[in-house]
């Protein structure tokens, strides 16, 4: 159970520190955060919960990292429903206070995209759903690779959540522009459910891609890289 609220803890965090300053501070008036800002704060959660439960749970808070490191071999099977349910519910409890907050605000009309994310007409720039497809497989594939690499036994000991938060930091520089970056099916279930619509309807692909991506990375890292 302390494995499983650690995971519940972390990806409420990741979702409400990373969409919430999406939705709150990216675009705020002449002081807006912008997409470096969004990226750092995606980075900044990783890394914080990491170090404050990462020696509990493993610090997956994201489906397809649990998935990526079962493949790996460096996670069990038999605990991935109960990771993936914490991952979801967290997210969701995150998404939900944000909600809160958003529609609590004096002149507040919608909530909009909230940080949800999308392909085609849903694309912040209008990326296609084969670019989609291609950069949440490829991005994910080497978080997962970053991951692997920096938690192993030869690693440098205590800089895990250093390498594995700016890896999150930099996926977001890079993708943010093609699909708002998911790289986590929690993370895009949350903000799809309150956000709807379009974007109910694509979150297959935050799921498929991620997900594909982190095995794959799994697969490579166990053959190639986890031997002396």
């Amino acid at each position: 159970m302390k494995k499983l609220f650690a995971e519940f803890f972390g990806t409420f965090w990741l979702v409400f520190g990373g969409c919430g300053s999406a939705v709150f501070a990216a675009g705020y008036p002449d002081l807006g955060i912008g997409f470096v800002g969004v990226s750092l704060a995606f980075g900044l959660t990783v890394l914080t919960m990491a170090y404050a439960v990462g020696h509990i749970s493993g610090g997956h808070f994201n489906p397809a990292v649990s998935l990526g490191l079962w493949a790996g071999g460096k996670f069990e099977a038999k605990n991935l429903v109960g990771y993936i349910v914490a991952q979801l519910i967290g997210a969701i409890a995150a998404a939900g206070a944000l909600y809160l907050i958003v529609t609590n605000k004096s002149d507040f009309v919608t909530i909009g995209g909230f940080a949800a994310n999308g392909y085609g007409d849903l694309s912040p720039d209008g990326y296609s759903i084969t670019a989609a497809l291609i950069a949440e497989f490829l991005l994910t594939m080497f978080f997962l690779l970053i991951i692997l690499g920096s938690t192993n036994s030869r690693a440098p000991k205590g800089f895990a959540p250093i390498a594995i938060g700016l890896g999150l930091t930099l996926i977001h520089l890079i993708s943010i522009p093609i699909t708002n970056t998911s790289v986590n099916p929690a993370r895009s279930t949350s903000q799809a459910l309150f956000a709807g619509g379009g974007f109910a309807d694509q979150l297959w692909l935050f799921w498929v891609a991620p997900i594909a991506g982190a095995i794959v990375a799994g697969f490579i890292h166990k053959a190639l890289f986890d031997k002396e």
